[in-house]
């Protein structure tokens, strides 16, 4: 993925968030949505400003392209949560705490990548 590839999909976002519209038809929540995709947006790809490994750069793409499609179809901007018990993952005997954050981490969706654990 090239720079200009990136800056479209930037752009593709803020273009989405322009033309939001809530589901509720309530306009605090619609301009709320819209803020918070913007916000969320410009905070990511931020963060993200720095990556150069094009399997990281390509990671998140995916992850953005999963975004909008899910929050298109739900209509909701929102991350989908997922719900999983800290210690609820399977593991070999004797392996606690590591195994299971490196199990929660590989069960973590693509949508919820960049999303920091609670």
């Amino acid at each position: 993925m090239s720079r200009a590839d990136v800056l479209s999909l930037y752009r593709r976002v803020l273009r989405i968030a322009r033309s939001w519209k809530a589901q509720s038809s309530i306009p605090k929540d619609t301009d709320t949505e819209k803020k918070y995709i913007t916000q969320e947006a410009r905070g990511l790809f931020r963060q993200n400003q720095q990556i150069t490994d094009p399997e990281s750069i390509q990671r998140c793409i995916e992850e953005c392209e999963a975004r909008i499609e899910i929050g298109l179809h739900y209509r909701n901007p929102y991350p989908r949560p997922t719900y999983l018990p800290p210690m609820g993952l399977a593991t070999q005997k004797g392996r606690k705490l590591r195994a299971q954050q490196r199990l929660r981490k590989q069960a973590k969706p693509l949508y919820l990548q960049s999303q920091d654990e609670t």
